[in-house]
């Protein structure tokens, strides 16, 4: 983006400053201005100053108050609302998404590992670098927590492409010297080194962040994971990212190997590895114990619904979350989880509630994928909703993006309800565009394809 330049987009806004739960804003029958957790405007616009938000406001307003030159996008009557975080992706599996027949460690083996055998290759990891971006763009999703794959060789492509597109994106290499096939083992000492030396090349450059990145406690020792927990005291604005309590064997396979300690979540909590910026994916089987240190450590977790249901894992408590004040973002999983939307895992993350006798409620499913999201990874400083000087990532959703929405649309009478279809209907065709900076990204993409 030129230094200085403005950029105007009309359109329906809406955007969260807090958790709409938290203000009672579950009952179906409230509308949006009711709470104070929710700003909507209709016919509204948002003005961009180099890539920063200036103001939310009416678009008679702001047409009317802003100086030229600006550059107009105009979406009235499409809904314009900040761009998806995933909290859990996996960018190596690209291409092993929707494989058959597997649940968690069996895919590991079967599907994960040989596809991760293939990033000490500088040019293929360039290439599903490229891809992986341009898959997230396309579905509305402007920031995400990644892992790498236990070679910097991953990690280093990873950041090179996400810094060509000037992407607020955070990723680890996995560190993993044990129970994984020899050419993807590393040791305690080499990740420790190999880590330090990415986040001294990576970590806060540009819209970069780093994440020490053990894979889960079996494929690490407890000299590995010490060392972990050395490099988040020695780099603290640094994030930690793994995965916990996913599967019920992975769980007595940890017990196996930790026989110590008190619970999957206990091994990680021995090495110093839970923290405000400590993200863990999954978190499906846990004990109160293991919620109240969650809580009272500020960690993260990472729903993930597509995959816990795609590969058999199980049902997230997400009422418990929410119980024990517990930062909890939106996953896909990906490869794990069979799609790159954040709108189609919205849609399992609601039936999974649907499945334990709980409602998800959209302006809640909205927060969890932004506000909440940028608040699970320390990020709402920058990122999650138009507060005036925060990044100008954001998507447009289109409520009539397939004849089906169309229709359904048609018979929608309140704001609730057309989030609600575009939540169960929409997919990346619903995203007419994604805005990185104030720039259009999607529409691009569309042009050079």
């Amino acid at each position: 983006m030129t230094e200085n330049t403005q950029v105007l987009v009309l359109g329906d806004i809406l955007h969260l400053l807090g958790d709409p739960a938290s203000a009672d804003t579950n009952d179906p029958t409230r509308q949006p201005s009711d709470n104070p957790a929710v700003e909507y405007v209709p016919d509204g616009a948002l003005l961009i100053n180099d890539g920063h938000v200036t103001s939310v406001g009416s678009a008679q307003a702001l047409l009317a108050s802003t100086p030229e030159p600006y550059a107009l996008h105009d979406y009235r009557g499409q809904l314009i609302v900040p761009g998806f975080i995933d909290t859990h992706v996996h960018y190596p599996q690209c291409e092993v998404i929707a494989s058959y027949g597997t649940q968690l460690l069996d895919w590991l083996n079967t599907y994960t590992f040989p596809a991760e055998q293939r990033f000490s290759d500088p040019i293929h990891a360039a290439t599903i670098a490229r891809f992986f971006l341009d898959e997230l763009i396309r579905h509305g999703t402007t920031t995400a927590l990644v892992f790498g794959t236990s070679d910097p060789t991953s990690v280093d492509a990873f950041f090179t492409e996400a810094q060509r597109q000037n992407l607020r994106m955070i990723c680890g290499k996995v560190m993993m010297d044990r129970n994984a096939p020899e050419s993807l083992c590393d040791t305690a000492e080499s990740s420790y080194a190999d880590s330090k030396s990415l986040i001294q090349r990576w970590h806060q450059k540009n819209r970069l962040g780093y994440a020490v990145t053990p894979r889960f406690a079996p494929t690490s020792t407890d000299r590995q994971l010490s060392l972990a927990g050395q490099l988040l005291q020695e780099h603290p604005s640094v994030h930690l990212h793994t995965h916990l309590a996913e599967n019920t064997d992975e769980i007595a396979w940890v017990q196996s190997l930790f026989p110590d300690r008190r619970s999957y979540l206990d091994v990680y909590d021995h090495f110093g590895l839970l923290g405000s910026r400590s993200v863990f994916a999954h978190s499906i089987y846990l004990d109160d114990n293991d919620w109240r240190r969650l809580s009272d450590s500020g960690s993260a977790i990472a729903h993930c619904p597509t995959s816990n249901l795609f590969i058999g894992s199980g049902l997230f408590d997400l009422q418990a979350a929410s119980r024990w004040r517990i930062k909890t973002g939106l996953g896909t999983d990906v490869g794990g989880g069979d799609s790159f939307s954040l709108l189609r895992t919205i849609n399992e993350a609601y039936k999974i509630q649907q499945l334990q006798s709980h409602r998800l409620a959209p302006m809640s499913a909205l927060y969890m994928a932004t506000l909440g999201g940028a608040i699970a990874l320390d990020m709402q400083r920058h990122i999650g909703n138009f507060e005036q000087g925060k990044e100008a990532d954001f998507i447009v959703l289109n409520p009539s993006a397939t004849p089906l929405m169309t229709l359904r649309q048609a018979s929608c009478k309140t704001l609730e309800e057309t989030l609600f279809m575009l939540m169960m209907l929409g997919d990346d065709r619903a995203i007419t565009d994604t805005f990185i900076l104030g720039e259009s990204r999607k529409k691009r993409l569309a042009v050079a394809q």
